[in-house]
């Protein structure tokens, strides 16, 4: 009977794990100038079932082209390139991404002056357009990207559920703190020396790994029996540590994706990675927070799913590692 309960869930929650497992890239658009009135503009945007998000870069009126030319698919995303003319420049005028708010992503905007000075902001669904100054400035590059590394956490469910499996795993509190802060180092260091160029491992099989580590998890979750600390519990800084390398190979190759600016990458580099980490922390206190409501109110329950082997830890361990596996065989298939 559980197991046919549990394939239902699978089946009716089949979609959204497919949906879960690929969040939706964010668009870029890279305005650079080459001369005094000349500005050369690279705009890509993501890929949706085959066809270009409904969204289009719109340059100020009196720039000659204000859009550029139907965009060509380069296997991940559709790119348009083209070099507009603005007598008047760009400053104190508006760049808008048309049909932004509309969607359920974000743009990347990078403004390249030909001083060397570059301005980095981040476009979203409820402010599609912005205002560019006369001068950049570095808080803004900063915000933007916090702000991207915040919400790249929240999209990645891989990782979030990660993180979750170890909270399921791990019944000690301060065990627990050592295993997340291992994964917060180890993936910490990956994500840098990735992004800074020192380190290149190909996209697909990184994320399949990812995925194969939640069921790693999901089976000594499922494996834990009441009175006995299998080594994972013993040590589980050692296994998030290893694991978080990988994870942060995940976080690089979505900063890839953004690309960092030249001037200020250091200032870039450490908001996406604080950005990340405020992301997982607001995770891990929201989980938290739920774990001691529940045992407050429902005390009960709440002693079943902490219960190795019992009925309720034992559905949520194969629930954890059936999505997982579902992602493994897709990041595979796609190889």
């Amino acid at each position: 009977m559980t197991k046919r309960l549990l394939l239902a869930l699978l089946l009716v929650l089949l979609p959204a794990i497919q949906a879960f497992g690929h969040a939706l890239e964010p668009g870029f658009a890279d305005i650079r100038q080459l001369a005094p009135q000349t500005w050369q503009v690279f705009w890509r945007k993501p890929d949706v079932s085959g066809q270009p998000m409904a969204i289009a870069l719109q340059l100020p009126d009196t720039c000659t082209p204000p859009t550029g030319p139907e965009p060509l698919f380069d296997g991940f995303a559709w790119i348009s390139v083209w070099v507009a003319d603005c007598p008047e420049g760009l400053a104190d005028d508006t760049v808008t991404i048309e049909g932004l708010s509309s969607q359920r992503t974000d743009v990347l905007l990078r403004i390249q002056m030909q001083s060397g000075a570059t301005d980095t902001i981040r476009l979203t669904p409820d402010q599609p357009s912005h205002l560019i100054p006369a001068q950049a400035g570095g808080w803004s590059i900063f915000g933007s990207y916090l702000a991207m590394g915040f919400e790249h956490i929240l999209e990645g469910w891989d990782h979030l559920l990660f993180v979750f499996a170890l909270l399921v795993l791990i019944r000690d509190f301060w065990r627990l703190v050592g295993a997340i802060t291992a994964f917060t180092i180890a993936h910490s260091i990956t994500l840098a020396l990735a992004a800074l160029g020192h380190l290149s491992v190909p996209g697909p099989p990184v994320e399949a790994i990812i995925a194969l580590s939640i069921v790693f998890l999901a089976v000594e979750a499922l494996k834990s029996n009441a009175g006995e600390i299998r080594l994972s519990e013993r040590y589980p800084w050692l296994i998030a540590f290893a694991f978080g390398l990988l994870h942060g190979l995940g976080f690089a190759g979505a900063l890839r994706e953004i690309g960092l600016p030249e001037q200020d990458i250091a200032a870039a580099l450490l908001a996406f990675n604080l950005g990340v980490e405020a992301g997982q922390l607001a995770f891990v206190g929201v989980a938290l927070t739920a774990a001691m409501t529940l045992r407050v109110a429902l005390p009960r329950v709440a002693a079943h799913w902490r219960t190795p082997g019992d009925i309720t830890a034992t559905a949520i361990s194969y629930g954890i590692g059936t999505v997982a596996t579902f992602w493994f065989v897709e990041r595979v298939m796609s190889f």
